[in-house]
């Protein structure tokens, strides 16, 4: 299932105050735990009501028109070998969608990986995978950032080994146990785990979780914090809605190097703004965090949503200048493309 949105036809439920994470070390790696059956109070916006399926029903814009389609040769594809990394380099490689490479204190993490061509309800990608699988580096780690089928894929995660660390939302651990995963770290917001010298911090995102009919909001969602022992730090932001999280991450985590933030599947806003930022949102969301440098993901790779393909990109540029910020700290790769961090 492809995430949809929810609609405002009812006020949203209060939300925890999260603890400081600077009051606890990290979690233990792959610690089994007891969570509560639902996660719904952690939304922060309603799921949508019968007035809202009716209203996408009735308009059926779910999908670009065919002008919105005829950019998909134009598509940012450019598949480059990775680039050779030392412990104390940080590079990043966009494989599609949410997947990044990121390589970070001599690790090789995979971000929410899809290698598959089609998911559950949705057309076949239209552009590649930007790295063929058996060009990966043995892989160190998998952070998931919640349950939709564009973010955590069956098919993908079946050619891990069984023992490859995975950090996953508080309540999504079973699904990886189930299939005989061995080392699976569960987190809620705000909680940290390491591997290896590489903190893995969990931090809150304004999303939600459904993979079946029966599991809506059963485990948690949410974006990752990566910090090696120089002190670089990568935000990847999973998927997200604009709002105030961004801020209280960037309090808590200062100093973020690099943000990878979404942009796409943003239309209709009525049906999509409480889910997903649209690029001007992802350029203030940049600025919210007191990053450094931003790298747009979450677009160009399914056709989840109603605008034109290449349009995120044109907007984003756009909302970019307007912002005044530098051109360079903006790194809108094409897929399969790297790059390392000063």
């Amino acid at each position: 299932m492809t995430e949809q949105t929810a609609s405002t036809e009812h006020t949203a439920p209060a939300e925890p105050t999260p603890a400081d994470p600077t009051e606890t070390g990290p979690r233990p790696l792959g610690q089994v735990r007891d969570w509560p059956r639902s996660f719904a109070d952690r939304l922060t916006a309603p799921l949508p009501g019968v007035r809202a399926m009716a209203r996408l029903a009735r308009e059926g814009a779910v999908r670009p028109s065919a002008e919105g389609l005829r950019d998909i040769p134009r598509l940012p594809f450019d598949p480059e070998p990775l680039p050779a990394v030392d412990p104390a380099t940080v590079a990043v490689t966009w494989a599609g969608h949410a997947s990044w490479i990121v390589r970070i204190g001599g690790l090789t993490v995979l971000t929410d990986p899809v290698w598959s061509r089609r998911i559950l309800g949705t057309p076949a990608r239209i552009t590649p995978v930007g790295v063929r699988w058996e060009d990966l580096p043995p892989v160190d780690a998998v952070v998931i950032s919640h349950n939709h089928y564009d973010h955590l894929d069956a098919p993908t995660i079946r050619r891990l080994p069984r023992d490859t660390p995975v950090f996953v939302p508080a309540g999504l651990g079973r699904w990886f146990r189930r299939r005989r995963f061995t080392r699976v770290t569960e987190l809620d917001w705000w909680e940290a785990a390491e591997l290896r010298g590489v903190r893995f911090d969990f931090v809150p995102s304004h999303h939600w979780s459904k993979r079946t009919l029966t599991d809506t909001c059963r485990s948690l969602w949410g974006g990752w914090v990566l910090t090696d022992t120089h002190g670089q730090r990568v935000y990847f932001a999973g998927d997200t809605g604009y709002g105030h999280w961004f801020k209280e991450i960037g309090r808590r985590h200062p100093g973020i190097d690099l943000a990878l933030l979404p942009i796409g599947a943003y239309a209709p806003r009525w049906w999509l703004r409480d889910v997903h930022t649209d690029p001007e949102e992802a350029v203030q969301a940049f600025q919210d965090l007191g990053a450094r440098i931003m790298a747009p993901m979450h677009w160009a790779t399914f056709v989840l949503s109603s605008e034109p393909v290449l349009e995120p990109l044109t907007r984003l540029l756009a909302a970019w200048q307007q912002a005044g910020l530098p051109r360079d700290h903006l790194w809108d790769l094409p897929i399969g493309s790297s790059r390392l961090l000063d």
